[in-house]
């Protein structure tokens, strides 16, 4: 039998294999290390998302490319901010041309025409949706007459608060409906799934849409829009159909007036006045600043109760840097103007099919 030779490497050759060896390690390693670095960060990134404190901030909407900045760790859920995309927001999509406005004087005759006025309106429970506009007439801050000018503000909004609850009441119904059910069908699954990104919800968390999806009571809608506005008056309202004083960091907003160094935000401005509605209740219905507002809604709904303004409006300190002070006006402006009286006020009927649904 041969015997197999062994081939002995000497140390030069030896010590040249070893360069080799760790050459080609050292070579394929820094070759892999950044798509290895952009993997790890791209896979264990947590969600990120942009919060105003107080007022809700725009800027997800109307500028995704945005950098998001990371919440604070005491928030709990973390919210995806394109619930807004359905709100017509300026400098999202639509022409330069302004929503028709009309004067006061033509505004009063056209609701004397209609037989639209409060004290009917308190009366009956009922208000005609059809009397609504785009926007605020000029002529509105210069009524002298505080009453007047008030009566004028009410009739204005009024009619675009409660079309907007109502179609939160229509979709809270439907929910309840899906929620009854034995099977959820794919048209049913579709709705939730639109409803879960109207609301923040990425967890497709059914009792936390159930809070979230309720209506905002039209006496504290109208406080908000009075105390923000100055019953219409504003420069943010007559420009930017901006009732309710959300904030902006984009272009797109107006600029307050006295503004301090530094201080980039501006007010969100809408196309219409009803968009303006919409992103108010899309607000207090999504913001984590918020939550309390909501959870003490959910209590009364469950306890079989009316919504109290009166008692809502305490979890709304964070809504104004004023905080305490901000929700005891919005009280006064509750109770001196008894705008409790339109809380039950419901849609005029145009059909009787609409009167079912109502």
């Amino acid at each position: 039998m041969k015997k197999k030779k062994i081939i002995k490497l000497n140390d030069s050759d030896l010590n040249f294999f070893k360069t080799l060896l760790v050459s080609f390690f050292l070579i394929s390693f820094f070759s892999i290390l950044p798509s290895s670095i952009n993997f790890i960060k791209e896979s264990f990134k947590s969600n990120e998302v942009v919060l105003n404190s107080s007022k809700q901030n725009f800027d997800e909407i109307l500028d995704k490319q945005k950098k998001n900045k990371t919440l604070n760790n005491s928030i709990k859920g973390k919210l995806s901010w394109n619930i807004f995309e359905d709100i017509e927001v300026f400098g999202k999509n639509e022409e330069n041309n302004d929503p028709q406005r009309l004067s006061a004087s033509t505004i009063e005759e056209l609701f004397k025409d209609n037989g639209y006025n409060l004290n009917k309106v308190k009366e009956t429970k009922l208000v005609n949706i059809g009397n609504q506009l785009t926007r605020l007439p000029k002529e509105l801050k210069n009524i002298e007459s505080s009453k007047k000018r008030k009566n004028l503000f009410i009739q204005i909004v009024l009619p675009l608060i409660i079309e907007e609850n109502l179609k939160i009441r229509f979709d809270r119904k439907k929910l309840f409906e899906i929620l009854n059910k034995n099977n959820t069908t794919k048209l049913d699954k579709a709705w939730l799934n639109l409803k879960f990104k109207q609301y923040g919800i990425n967890n497709n968390d059914l009792s936390k849409l159930k809070i979230r999806m309720d209506e905002i009571p039209v006496s504290l809608a109208i406080a908000q829009a009075a105390k923000e506005t100055g019953w219409g008056s504003s420069r943010f309202a007559q420009e930017g159909n901006a009732l309710f004083g959300q904030w902006t960091w984009s272009g797109d907003g107006i600029k307050p007036l006295g503004i301090e160094k530094g201080e980039k935000h501006k007010v969100a401005r809408f196309k219409i006045l009803k968009a303006s509605v919409r992103a108010y209740q899309r607000n207090l219905n999504t913001h984590t600043s918020y939550k309390k507002f909501r959870i003490e809604r959910a209590i009364q709904r469950d306890n079989d109760e009316k919504l109290d303004s009166l008692k809502l409006v305490n979890f709304l300190e964070k809504y104004a840097e004023t905080g305490k002070e901000y929700t005891e006006i919005l009280k006064k402006i509750i109770n001196q103007n008894n705008l409790k009286d339109f809380d039950d006020v419901e849609i005029l009927p145009t059909s009787l099919k609409m009167k079912n649904l109502i």
